[in-house]
């Protein structure tokens, strides 16, 4: 017969958000949930706290990710390497919603 002994480890949180960033996190995400619902299928630029701009139309809005569907302006992005493509215009962007720096419409 093996004993087994019940081991438990406590884990130590190394950070824990202050309940009013929270609360400003909650809002700002449900905002911008909102909004991107409410512009589905318009043509955007979104700009990301990296400098990133990307243009295309907003296909979908769920939870934290926003959906869009790339159009053929700025293509020539270093991370879609090769020749412009016709396939380009059916690739679909998932961006975080918390990642957005700028949402203009076009």
């Amino acid at each position: 017969m093996s004993s087994k002994t019940n081991v438990q480890h406590e884990t130590t949180p190394i950070y824990t958000c202050d309940s009013k960033v929270h609360h400003t996190l909650k809002t700002v995400h449900d905002h911008l949930h909102q909004l991107c619902c409410g512009h589905t299928h318009r043509l955007v630029k979104v700009e990301t706290m990296d400098g990133d701009v990307f243009e295309g139309h907003i296909v979908h809005c769920d939870k934290s990710i926003l959906y869009i569907r790339l159009s053929n302006e700025g293509c020539n992005r270093a991370f879609f390497p090769g020749p412009v493509s016709p396939y380009y215009n059916n690739f679909v962007l998932p961006l975080v919603l918390f990642n957005l720096l700028a949402i203009s419409l076009l």
